[in-house]
């Protein structure tokens, strides 16, 4: 800590730096950052990349995409940090929208060694959500269609898949069966031979944190206090940085 100076006649202690994302574990904050170690750090918990305040699954894409994204976009991911902190609960919902939103963001660019897999993936996401609701929440159906339409051998052979292996495919839908579709669905952004890859990631990350948060806490109160990452650059305290 820095004893540094601001409006205030009386100094006041405040970070002299944030950690700097990048790939893997860190044993402290110095060494570096994942984004679900920053997460940790915000919250006041102990520096874990699997701390309490975040959904597991979330947590476990949110780890997944931040060592995907290449060292020059990875400072991009820092806003979305605040995002995740109290974004827990125990909705079945949440593991299937997740799930979804990662296969049919990947399927049209993977490579056919993954395509198969998502497309399996998807139906049994289609499926569970319709059994929970009776129907898809709104948008998912265009963005189901838009994704095999991408695809479209792809979907005709999961759905042949699916029929012809009868009870299987009314199996019950679990964090690792959500897990398996996750990593494969990054993995498949990461390794796609397209011009944007961060890109993908980075709209992937904020659209499963904007599906988790209406699922979890749009009938919770309000989520604490804006951290430093989040505020206007004239209103941090002076010397905090955020490095990229």
């Amino acid at each position: 800590m820095n004893m540094l100076k601001g409006n205030s006649p009386d100094p006041m202690p405040v970070p002299s730096l944030m950690p700097v994302l990048s790939r893997g574990k860190h044993r402290t904050p110095r060494s570096g950052a994942c984004f679900m170690e920053f997460a940790s750090y915000l919250a006041g918990e102990a520096w874990s990349d699997h701390p309490a305040c975040t959904h597991p699954l979330v947590a476990s894409l949110a780890r997944m995409v931040n060592d995907c994204t290449s060292d020059s976009s990875r400072a991009r991911l820092v806003p979305l940090i605040p995002s995740v902190i109290g974004l827990k609960g125990d909705n079945p919902r949440v593991r299937l929208l997740i799930a979804v939103r990662a296969a049919t963001a990947a399927l049209p660019v993977s490579s056919s060694d993954h395509q198969r897999a998502l497309a399996v993936g998807i139906l049994n996401c289609e499926r569970q959500l319709e059994g929970l609701d009776g129907e898809l929440p709104e948008g998912l159906e265009a963005r189901i269609r838009t994704a095999f339409d991408a695809a479209p051998e792809t979907e005709r052979w999961a759905r042949e898949f699916i029929s012809s292996m009868g009870a299987w495919s009314r199996t019950k839908f679990t964090d690792r069966t959500a897990e398996t579709i996750i990593r494969v669905s990054v993995q498949g952004i990461a390794e796609a031979c397209t011009p944007n890859p961060d890109d993908r990631l980075f709209e992937l990350l904020s659209g499963v944190i904007d599906d988790a948060t209406r699922v979890l806490v749009s009938t919770q109160p309000a989520q604490m206090a804006t951290s430093v990452v989040e505020r206007p650059a004239e209103t941090r305290p002076a010397g905090v940085r955020v490095h990229s």
